[in-house]
C-alpha cells in the first residue's frame, strides 16, 4: 500500500517551502501519523551527515526531526553544491559524483535521474502514512520546466497534490499565486490543489476579501494564512549568497548570567557553508553573533569564527584581500581566540595542497595552526564523537582535507595553539557541555566575565522551535482539508487558468 503524499511549492525562493514543510511533519507526527520528508534536488551549502554515511541537505535532516524519525539519503537524493558561479558538485544518494555546470546539469543529466528520485520516494511511500515533499525555487519556472524533477516534474510522475505557498510580507502575493497557476500546463494545473499564506502580520479578516476572490479567479481554495513569527528560519537551505545580517535566527533568550556579555564575529566567507555551526552559540544567554567582511569589524570581538566553505583556496584570497587575514594573524599572536571549522581550520594551517577543489596545487596558509592539508578525491562523510575540553562532544565531517598535524594540543580530531582552535567538525557546538566549556575558555583569554547558562539545552530549543512551527500549522491552517489532500490527492475539476505554459 501507497502511503499519501502531498508536495509543498512555493511562489519564490524563501517563500518558507522548508519551514511549512517542517510545520505539517511536526502536526501530522503529533497525530500519530508516520511521516517522512523528501526534497528529490536541493541546492544548498548546507549539508548534513546521516548515520550511514551519505550527506543530505540540513533542511532534510531538520524535517527529519521534525517528523522524529532518523534521516536518511532516501529524503534527498540529489544535492547540488555550488562551487562558483556556473558549476556544482553533484552528491548523489548521499556520495558526490562529480561537477557540472548549470548548462551541463539541466541539459540532460538532471532528467536521467527522475528514475532514482521516484524510485527513493515510493520507497518511503511505501513504508510511511505519508510523505511531505518539498519543491524548490518555483514550480513556474518555464524554461527549466522539460527537466525538471522537483516540482511540477515529480508531482506529475507520482501524482503528488501541490500545495503553493506564498510569502505576502514580501507583497504581492494574489499575483504571485495566480501568476503560477496560469503559466503551467492543463495537466500540471490539475495538481495543483491551492494556497498557503505565509508571513502575514495583521487581522486577517482584512484579507479574507482577497482570499474569496482568488478562490472564484482560480478556483482553488487557500488552506491557512499563517502569521509572521521571528527566529522560524532553521536550517533553511542557501543559495551562493548569505545575508551578512539575520543569518542567525531571531530567538528570545534570557538575560547574561554574567556580567559581559560574549561578542562572537563569524567571517562571511565566499561560498559559505554550514554557517548553521554558530546557531548553538547564538542560542546562549549573552552571546551576540554577527557575520562580518572588514578587518575593523574583529576589533571588538571576543571570538573570531571561520567557518566551513565549499571553496577554501578562494576563501583564503578573500580574506588576505580584505585585509581580514592580517587581523587574524594580529589576534593570534596577542592570544585572542580564533576558531576554524572545516574549511576554517584548513585555512588557519602552513600550508594547502589542492589540485581537487581549485585546483590551484599549493597554496600557503595562515600559518596559526602546525597543519598541512592536502586534497583528495575521496571525500571525509563521518559522524565522530569525542572528548574536548573534559565534556563529551559529538559532530560530522564533510570535507575533501586531509589534515597532518605536526603539533599542538589535540582538540576534536584537529588541534589548538594558545587560543586559535581548529577542527573538522561541525555541529559539535551543540553539545552543551563542551560549548559550555570552550566559552569559558574563550571569555577568560578575552578578560570577560562571561558566564555561559548552566543550563541551555540546544537540542531543547531546536524542539521547542519544531513544535512552535507545527502550532502554526495546528492553529492557523485547515488541517482537516489538508489531512484530506494528503490521503485522497487534490480535488476533481479543478479548472484551466489561461494562457498556460508555452509549447
Amino acid at each position: 500500500m501507497t502511503g499519501g503524499g502531498l508536495l509543498v511549492a512555493g511562489t519564490t525562493s524563501d517563500a518558507g517551502k522548508s519551514v511549512v514543510t517542517a510545520g505539517i511533519c511536526r502536526w501530522l507526527v503529533r497525530q500519530g501519523v508516520k511521516v517522512a520528508p523528501f526534497k528529490a534536488q536541493n541546492m544548498s551549502l548546507n549539508s548534513f551527515v546521516t548515520r550511514e554515511g551519505a550527506e543530505i541537505g540540513r533542511a532534510q535532516a531538520m524535517q527529519a526531526q521534525a517528523c522524529r524519525v532518523e534521516p536518511t539519503a532516501l529524503m534527498n537524493p540529489v544535492l547540488l553544491k555550488p562551487g562558483g558561479e556556473q558549476s556544482s558538485q553533484v552528491v548523489l544518494l548521499g556520495k558526490p559524483v562529480g561537477e557540472l555546470s548549470a548548462r551541463g546539469y539541466h541539459g540532460g543529466r538532471q532528467q536521467r535521474l527522475l528514475g532514482t528520485v521516484l524510485d527513493c520516494l515510493a520507497e518511503l511511500r511505501g513504508t510511511y502514512d505519508a510523505v511531505i515533499c518539498e519543491g524548490a525555487g518555483s514550480p513556474a519556472e518555464i524554461n527549466l520546466r522539460r527537466t525538471d524533477i522537483v516540482n511540477m516534474g515529480i508531482a506529475r510522475n507520482a501524482r503528488l497534490p501541490v500545495l503553493v505557498v506564498g510569502d505576502i510580507d514580501r507583497g504581492g502575493v494574489f499575483a504571485s499565486f495566480f501568476g503560477t497557476v496560469a503559466l503551467l500546463s492543463p495537466e500540471d494545473q490539475e495538481l495543483v490543489a491551492g494556497f498557503l499564506v505565509n508571513k502575514f502580520r495583521g487581522d486577517v479578516s482584512l484579507l479574507e476579501p482577497g482570499l474569496d476572490m482568488l478562490h472564484g479567479l482560480t478556483g482553488r481554495r487557500t488552506y491557512g494564512v499563517l502569521p509572521f513569527r521571528h527566529g522560524l528560519g532553521i536550517d533553511e537551505e542557501d543559495g551562493l549568497r548569505v545575508s551578512l545580517r539575520g543569518t542567525v535566527r531571531e530567538s528570545v533568550v534570557a538575560p547574561p548570567v554574567g556580567a559581559d556579555v560574549l561578542r562572537v564575529a563569524v567571517c562571511a566567507v565566499p561560498l559559505m557553508s554550514n554557517f548553521t555551526d554558530v546557531d548553538a552559540l547564538a542560542a546562549e544567554p549573552g552571546v551576540v553573533v554577527r557575520f562580518v567582511d572588514r578587518p575593523e569589524e574583529l576589533s571588538d570581538a571576543d571570538l573570531v569564527v571561520i567557518p566551513g566553505t565549499r571553496g577554501t583556496v578562494r576563501a583564503l584570497e578573500w580574506l588576505r584581500e580584505r585585509g581580514l587575514a592580517d587581523a587574524l594573524v594580529r589576534r593570534a599572536a596577542a592570544g585572542l581566540p580564533v576558531l576554524g571549522i572545516c574549511g576554517g581550520f584548513q585555512i588557519l594551517g602552513e600550508h594547502i595542497e589542492d589540485d581537487v577543489e581549485s585546483r590551484q596545487g599549493h597554496v600557503d596558509g595562515l600559518g596559526l595552526l602546525p597543519v598541512r592539508v592536502r586534497f583528495a578525491r575521496e571525500k571525509t562523510l563521518t559522524r565522530p564523537e569525542g572528548e574536548a575540553l573534559g565534556e563529551h562532544a559529538a559532530g560530522y565531517e564533510i570535507h575533501h582535507g586531509v589534515a597532518d598535524i605536526a603539533g599542538g594540543e589535540p582538540f576534536l580530531d584537529g588541534c589548538r595553539v594558545g587560543q586559535t582552535w581548529g577542527t573538522h567538525w561541525h555541529g559539535s557546538l551543540e553539545s552543551d557541555g563542551f560549548r559550555r566549556a570552550f566559552l569559558r575558555e574563550v571569555a577568560a583569554a578575552a578578560g570577560r566575565r562571561f558566564v555561559p547558562a548552566p543550563d541551555t539545552s540546544f537540542a531543547a530549543l531546536r524542539e521547542e522551535q519544531l513544535d512552535r512551527l507545527g502550532d502554526l500549522i495546528e492553529q492557523h491552517a485547515d488541517t482537516d482539508a489538508l489531512w484530506r489532500l494528503i490521503e485522497s490527492g487534490a480535488p476533481q475539476g479543478l479548472p484551466f487558468l489561461p494562457p498556460g505554459a508555452p509549447a
